[in-house]
């Protein structure tokens, strides 16, 4: 078979690994300096979670297959991801310095809280004047972190590991050994869910393992 191929809309290491370990290759497709990315991701006022992290997941979409158009690129299908973490009604993005990162932790600390990862996958239309197809899925997990001191929370910022991650840790990091729970998709948890990113991808035409 194939080595299936599509382009990856995000600068996630961890959605590239997994993807490289689901047998797809890709290239990355990023924003260019005079796109504002950071603006896609700001939250409208009393926004739930999950309507949250699946709107800014189909506006990146848009941006890249418009990026993909502009570029003149070989046509193939793009991937967006999107994670958000929620405590509550109340959403926890990446911190945007120390500080912001160890308050983020203390407020998950011995609470249950949840990851929610949108995955879109476009692909331009077939001909001139055709729109795009698109391809959505949601994947919904639990965590549940054991109380922390203030001094494990100081010495994990400290590693630089919480600083661009969705609620200021990462679960395939140092993070992990607070974690005393989960439900739902680890994969989710990392960024990239498998089952609701292989949907949406075979749904694009994706081949995957066994197809």
């Amino acid at each position: 078979m194939t080595q299936p191929f599509i382009y990856l809309a995000s600068q996630s290491p961890r959605r590239l690994q997994l993807l490289g370990q689901w047998g797809v290759r890709c290239d990355t497709l990023l924003p260019s300096a005079d796109e504002d990315a950071e603006a896609l991701e700001a939250v409208l006022p009393a926004e739930a979670p999950r309507h949250y992290v699946q709107r800014v997941t189909r506006l990146k979409l848009q941006a890249a297959l418009a990026r993909l158009q502009a570029r003149g690129l070989p046509p193939a299908p793009v991937l967006c991801a999107d994670t958000t973490v929620a405590l509550g009604p109340h959403i926890l993005g990446k911190p945007a310095t120390e500080p912001e990162a160890c308050a983020m932790l203390a407020r998950l600390a011995g609470q249950r809280h949840r990851v929610l990862t949108a995955v879109s996958v476009g692909r331009l239309g077939a001909g001139q004047g055709q729109p795009p197809q698109a391809w959505h899925a949601l994947s919904e997990s639990w965590v549940t972190f054991q109380p922390l001191t203030t001094a494990q929370i100081n010495a994990y910022v400290a590693t630089g590991e919480p600083m661009g991650k969705a609620g200021a840790y990462g679960i395939q990091g140092l993070a992990a050994l607070w974690v005393s729970r989960i439900s739902g998709s680890y994969t989710g948890i990392m960024g990239l869910p498998a089952c609701e990113t292989a949907q949406v991808l075979r749904q694009a035409g994706v081949a995957l393992l066994g197809d």
